[in-house]
């Protein structure tokens, strides 16, 4: 199992609304979602690599 690192994050009430909605209409929970969109954005970035080949296509 990975360990993962806590840490704090503030929101405006507008951003955490929108990001409760994102995480419900893709069925995660709101730390699952976060976890998915850093992700994407480290990824696109070039600073974290892809973790498969099939992620490459989607992208």
């Amino acid at each position: 199992m990975t360990k993962k690192k806590a840490f704090v994050v503030r929101l405006d009430p507008e951003r955490m609304k929108a990001l409760e909605r994102w995480a419900a209409d893709e069925f995660r929970s709101i730390n699952g979602q976060m976890e998915w969109i850093i992700d994407q954005a480290l990824k696109n970035a070039g600073r974290m690599k892809k973790s498969n080949p099939s992620e490459e296509k989607e992208a």
